[in-house]
């Protein structure tokens, strides 16, 4: 009978950071930690390599290109990745993220930047995911909770009534290249709207609420 194979998970950042070769540890180490960075390795030497690395090199490249894609009971697809953006007062310090839904590992993270809003954040989020899927050579389905952002990305505008100043031209930089890409670029991402009543708050949701 073969012994049960070992994993050993690193923690970039989170309440602890370290290696730990279990998941009961690794989990209170993430749990609760805003933009935690972990990963899973199959032997305790991969892991203290990784530990050593940027954690973007081994989350970002390990973006689990095409695996199957199976539906949950309660109807979203497990495989896919979610994004979701964060804005302290409206306007506000934004910022989003992407993560991958079954681990909760987070694939990217920009922000915050002053004076932004919530629906650009998420407009800017969905972008920043069909990109970062191209360039994975990825087929997982991309979910985000926004509507407008949803539409805004269809539209390949970003529609938004914020008023361009000082303080956010990093925004409005951002916007222009993420509105240059859609033009430039296709992609054959599927954009699913993630049901917030029947799922629970989306995967990527920074907790603030």
């Amino acid at each position: 009978m073969s012994a049960k194979k070992s994993k050993y998970y690193v923690v970039w950042e989170g309440n602890a950071i370290g290696i730990f070769d279990n998941w009961d540890d690794c989990k209170i180490s993430v749990s609760g930690f805003d933009g935690a960075k972990y990963k899973s390795f199959g032997t305790r030497e991969e892991a203290e390599k990784a530990f050593t690395e940027n954690p973007f090199k081994h989350i970002g490249s390990q973006a689990k290109k095409n695996p199957p894609q199976t539906t949950t009971s309660t109807g979203f697809i497990r495989e896919s990745i979610a994004v979701d953006a964060a804005c302290s007062g409206n306007p506000g310090k934004m910022e989003y993220r992407g993560v991958f839904v079954p681990t909760g590992e987070q694939l990217f993270h920009v922000g915050p930047m002053e004076q932004g809003t919530n629906n650009i954040g998420e407009f800017l989020a969905i972008v920043h995911g069909l990109a970062f899927l191209k360039q994975q050579n990825s087929t997982l389905p991309l979910y985000s909770d926004s509507k407008n952002a949803i539409t805004w990305v269809k539209n390949k505008h970003c529609k938004t009534k914020l008023t361009p100043v000082s303080e956010n031209q990093e925004i409005f930089n951002l916007i222009a290249r993420a509105e240059k890409w859609l033009h430039e670029n296709h992609y054959s991402t599927t954009i699913l709207k993630w049901e917030t009543e029947e799922w629970g708050e989306i995967p990527a949701d920074f907790g603030r609420k």
